[in-house]
């Protein structure tokens, strides 16, 4: 058996999205199941492989559409720059090192080349652009070698790509991808496919899962009615990541699907299976498709991520130190347990608050953190590996309004953190049992950041008063053993190995559709 799990991107600050895939990874990994994950958004500016291999992929997992054609495997860049000086057809006039980038200029001045190296290693090239008479002309790209090479022309005195060439190990035209502002033509031997979604088709098609085998859809937009259509006798199911439907636009007649599943909700009877990461959602759903579609399909509850282990802290947790891990984005009101935490410190006078994360919120919460003089005591961390470091804090403080699952939740709970957050679906209630490891805050919507924060550090005080820490953080290291790897590596085992054991005779498929690990 080999499970295909399919998505569109992936990046050096992922979402949740793309760390559950690594968690499932390493689970099928461990369980002996064969494993691919197919990738169908465009990298140009990194290496995919520097980006899997990032948060934990192996490359032989990794499977990405645009270089699916060639024969090229998924790779670290590791193109030379004396392999590059020696593809040029002359000797460059002049070479200038600037940094991470080499310029060359070559006799007659009217055309130069600028190599892109790759991060922290000088020699390696990762990218270059040619440049001819001040108007870019082309740019290649590599791993091991050249992948693909990006043809420009002028248009409205921009820069417009209008081809795109990729690679075999040999350097042969594997297949290509032409476009303009109306249309894109992609050709792969004698075929020709006029929409993206018919290239992923042909993957899949190439592919040719078999009856034993199980494709995933993580992200369907786009990649759905290709998966629907060409995921021959192999299993289909749907990973539900996020909230899955609109609570405002939806009434006793209509439903509104979060655009994400949207396509796989509609066409829920050509789905062998759902899986949702927390039993509140299973529940939900089943009674949706029920009320709405007069459907019962088969929905189970298995986490999106696992523990390893629980860890436990090799010296006393900082007193009053709070820990917060996400995207920094304005979904997750991080700015709200920024006021909160300098609210809370008029009371708890050694009260602090590490962020951990990066996204395009950062500056203004490093603005909105000078403003309020809380630099000494709030701090922004960036982007790091957290599986040693919770364990420094007491408390886990999370200010989002929705969350799936929440995977840097289970971490905190897997070492022993106290939690605040709002009273939502559907994370902070999987992991916060309150009065016992923690407290949840009723949510009043459209309260403004002032209101919210008001109430987030009266609970912040209230915890770091009245509660007592020991007996939280028990419960909290109680909690986790729910989501220990053996565990939720059963579930997917019971999962997998069911989809292929024949079905009852009366075509009942009860047990698997109320399935909870």
């Amino acid at each position: 058996m080999t499970v295909y799990s399919i998505n569109r991107g992936i990046g050096w600050a992922s979402s949740g999205v793309e760390y559950a895939q690594a968690y499932r990874a390493k689970l099928l990994r461990a369980a002996g199941f064969s494993a691919r994950f197919i990738f169908t958004d465009m990298f140009r500016m990194e290496n995919i492989e520097h980006l899997t291999k990032n948060i934990g992929f192996e490359d032989e997992e990794i499977i990405w559409l645009y270089s699916f054609f060639t024969d090229f495997h998924i790779a670290p860049t590791t193109y030379s720059r004396q392999e590059l000086e020696e593809s040029f057809p002359e000797q460059p006039a002049a070479v200038i090192r600037e940094k991470e980038e080499i310029r060359y200029d070559f006799p007659g001045g009217d055309v130069y080349a600028r190599a892109y190296c790759r991060k922290g290693y000088p020699d390696i090239v990762q990218r270059v652009e040619y440049v001819s008479r001040g108007k870019l002309i082309r740019k290649d790209y590599f791993t091991y070698g050249r992948l693909f090479s990006e043809y420009y022309a002028p248009v409205k005195k921009q820069a417009h790509v209008y081809l795109r060439r990729f690679f075999n190990e040999d350097g042969s035209e594997a297949w290509t991808e032409s476009m303009d502002e109306k249309s894109i033509v992609f050709r792969v031997g004698s075929r020709m496919f006029y929409s993206k979604q018919k290239l992923i088709a042909y993957m899949l098609e190439c592919l040719s899962p078999g009856a034993d085998d199980v494709l995933l859809l993580d992200r369907a937009t786009e990649i759905g009615p290709a998966a629907l259509m060409n995921h021959g006798r192999a299993k289909i199911g749907t990973i539900i990541h996020a909230e899955h439907y609109n609570h405002t636009f939806t009434d006793e007649r209509n439903i509104l699907w979060n655009n994400f599943y949207e396509f796989e909700f509609q066409h829920a009877s050509n789905i062998d299976f759902f899986v949702s990461s927390t039993e509140v959602q299973r529940q939900i759903l089943q009674k949706q498709f029920q009320k709405y579609y007069g459907i019962s399909p088969a929905v189970v509850t298995i986490p999106v991520g696992s523990l390893d282990r629980l860890r436990y802290p090799g010296q006393p947790r900082r007193r009053h130190a709070m820990i917060t891990a996400s995207r920094l984005a304005a979904e997750k009101h991080i700015d709200w347990l920024v006021l909160a935490t300098v609210k809370a410190r008029e009371t708890v006078k050694d009260i602090s608050l590490d962020i951990y994360g990066s996204g395009g919120e950062g500056e203004r919460l490093s603005e909105l953190i000078r403003e309020h003089g809380a630099e000494e005591y709030i701090r922004l961390m960036g982007h790091q590996h957290l599986d040693e470091l919770y364990t420094q804090y007491e408390v886990y403080a999370a200010a989002s309004t929705s969350e799936g699952f929440g995977l840097t939740l289970m971490e905190a709970v897997g070492s022993g953190l106290a939690m605040i957050g709002f009273d939502v679906h559907y994370g902070n209630q999987e992991f916060i049992a309150p009065g016992e490891n923690g407290y949840l805050i009723p949510y009043k919507k459209g309260l403004d950041a002032e209101g919210q924060s008001d109430r987030l550090a009266a609970t912040m005080i209230r915890l770091f008063t009245w509660a007592d820490p020991d007996a939280f953080s028990r419960k909290s290291y109680e909690i986790a053993k729910r989501y220990l790897t053996d565990r939720v590596m059963g579930a997917w085992t019971d999962l997998l190995e069911g989809l292929t054991e024949k079905p009852p005779e009366d075509g009942s498929d009860e047990e698997t559709a109320g399935k909870v690990i």
